[in-house]
C-alpha cells in the first residue's frame, strides 16, 4: 500500500471533460467540488437538478437518468472520465439484481461498448464489503452471522449489488474501468489531501483504523482520474 499527497491541476495541464453520476449525493457533490478545484470541465448529471448548486465556472448541471439507455449513450458520448457514485434500488425492489450501481454500471459499459469508445475511464465508487480480511473471505463474509441478522435490508442488498457488478466487471476487457473501495468507516470530513492506496485487501491505517473522509476518497478518485492507470482494478483508499 502507497501512500499519495494530493495535487491539484495547475494551469499547464489540460483540463479533464467529466462525467458524474450521483453528483448530488454525499460522495458526489465531493467529486464535484475536488473537480471544479482543479479547474477540469464538469458535467454533473442528477434526476433533480435542483439539488445541485449551478452557477458555478466550468459547470454545466444536466437532468438524465442513469438507467435511460438513450440519456446515457447522449451523456457519456466524448467524455474523458466517468464517475459513478449512485445507489439504492429500482422501484423498492429487495433483489440485489436491481441495484442502481449494479444497472447503472451495466449501462455506463455497454454505451461505451455500442459507441466503440475504448478511450473514456469509468471510475466508480465501490463498498468496503467487497474487500478481504483475509484470502478468499470478504469483510461482509467476516461478520458473525448473530450480527450480520441486524443489518439493514437495504445495506445487505447494496453489498450484494456491489458484489454481483465486480462479477460484471470481471468480463469487461474492452471498456476502461477502476473500482475504488471506501474503508470501514466512510463518512463526511476535512480535506487533508493524504491517503494511502492499496488493493483488495480492507485497508488500515498506521493506528490499525480502517477510515477516511469524504472529502479525502474524492481527492483520490480525482487523482485517479487524472492520472489514467489502473486499468480493469479494484482498488482501495484508506487515510494516511
Amino acid at each position: 500500500m502507497c501512500a499519495v499527497a494530493a495535487h491539484a491541476a495547475t494551469a499547464d495541464k489540460a483540463p479533464l471533460d467529466i462525467l458524474i453520476y450521483g453528483a448530488s449525493g454525499e460522495v458526489g457533490t465531493r467529486l464535484l467540488n475536488e473537480s471544479l478545484r482543479r479547474n477540469h470541465r464538469v458535467t454533473a448529471v442528477s434526476r433533480d437538478v435542483s439539488r445541485i448548486v449551478g452557477g458555478r465556472r466550468n459547470l454545466e448541471v444536466v437532468a438524465g437518468n442513469l438507467l435511460d439507455d438513450a440519456s446515457v449513450r447522449e451523456l457519456t458520448a466524448g467524455r474523458d472520465v466517468v464517475l459513478v457514485s449512485v445507489r439504492g434500488t429500482v422501484g423498492g425492489s429487495r433483489d440485489p439484481a436491481d441495484t442502481v450501481h449494479l444497472l447503472g454500471i451495466r449501462q455506463v459499459v455497454e454505451a461505451l461498448r455500442a459507441a466503440g469508445n475504448t478511450r473514456t475511464r469509468v471510475l466508480i465508487v465501490g463498498g468496503a464489503g467487497s474487500l478481504e480480511v483475509r484470502p478468499g473471505v470478504t469483510y461482509a463474509e467476516s461478520i458473525p452471522r448473530i450480527f450480520y441478522w441486524f443489518v439493514p435490508g437495504e445495506l445487505k442488498r447494496e453489498i450484494a449489488g456491489h458484489r454481483m457488478a465486480l462479477a460484471f466487471l470481471a468480463s469487461v476487457d474492452d471498456v476502461h474501468w477502476t473500482y475504488v473501495s471506501p474503508p470501514k468507516r466512510f463518512k463526511p470530513g476535512r480535506r487533508t489531501g493524504r491517503y494511502r492506496l492499496g488493493g483488495t485487501e480492507l485497508p488500515v491505517d498506521r493506528d490499525g483504523r480502517s477510515h477516511i473522509s469524504m472529502e479525502d476518497f474524492a481527492v483520490a478518485m480525482l487523482d485517479l482520474a487524472e492520472a489514467g492507470g489502473h486499468r480493469h482494478s479494484h482498488l482501495s483508499v484508506v487515510a494516511d
